[in-house]
């Protein structure tokens, strides 16, 4: 049982954190200040500054911490984080790639397929399987829908053009963007991702839909197709 000073301090100290975030924000934070300061709405009697260096620690930032799934979390067997806080940490990654979507479907117009890189990266750039993602846009070229085709890896060329085109279809698409991550670190496209890639061009042909991009993305980089004129 915590003593009454030790729960004094712990609420002081809380009430410190909080003040500086709506002071400043996270200017000149550390990575661990931060994670701290978002664990004390997981764990709200709970000393988290501790619980979060360790976290820190043993995944190496807040950002590889962030692109840690939940089985990760849990298996890093970290003293003072539980399941409810696991889902937490879980939770903040997806909430800030949800905050991302909103911003790109509000676009009026795409102009490139650089406006939706930062959102590619986010969504699937740190996955450790391969997945494969959709956008579909409208004459004026802005997103109509988004969608994950595949995840893990399968046969690109015999699925995903008849899936791609068929979501093309229900969302009375023009145009779209294809997508999809290299858990490997690397962008450079495999012969498959050419083939693939051919092939999703001449499904979306026949329907009158245009193929406008293509791109490989990791957390810290990008290939585009259309780019190095591949497309």
């Amino acid at each position: 049982m915590e003593t009454n000073d030790r729960k004094k301090y712990i609420i002081g100290h809380r009430k410190r954190i909080k003040e500086k975030f709506v002071n400043s924000g996270f200017e000149n934070w550390r990575d661990y200040e931060i994670l701290e300061f978002a664990l004390t709405f997981a764990l709200p009697r709970k000393d988290t500054k501790e619980t979060a260096k360790k976290l820190i620690e043993k995944f190496g930032s807040l950002k590889e911490l962030l692109n840690a799934d939940y089985k990760d979390l849990i298996n890093s067997k970290t003293e003072g984080l539980g399941e409810h806080s696991a889902v937490f940490i879980s939770f903040l990654k997806s909430f800030s790639v949800k905050y991302s979507e909103f911003e790109i479907r509000e676009k009026a117009k795409l102009s490139s397929s650089k406006d939706v890189i930062s959102f590619l990266k986010s969504v699937i750039g740190s996955s450790k399987k391969e997945n494969f993602y959709a956008i579909f846009l409208n004459a004026a070229n802005k997103i109509l829908d988004y969608k994950i085709v595949s995840k893990g890896i399968v046969n690109k060329s015999a699925v995903y053009p008849r899936e791609i085109a068929k979501m093309a279809l229900d969302s009375n698409a023009t145009s779209v963007i294809i997508s999809h991550n290299h858990p490997g670190g690397t962008c450079k496209p495999s012969q498959n991702d050419i083939i693939a890639t051919e092939a999703v061009l001449k499904a979306l042909k026949t329907i009158d839909i245009f193929l406008l991009d293509h791109v490989i993305v990791t957390d810290k980089d990008y290939y585009s197709f259309k780019d190095n004129g591949l497309i």
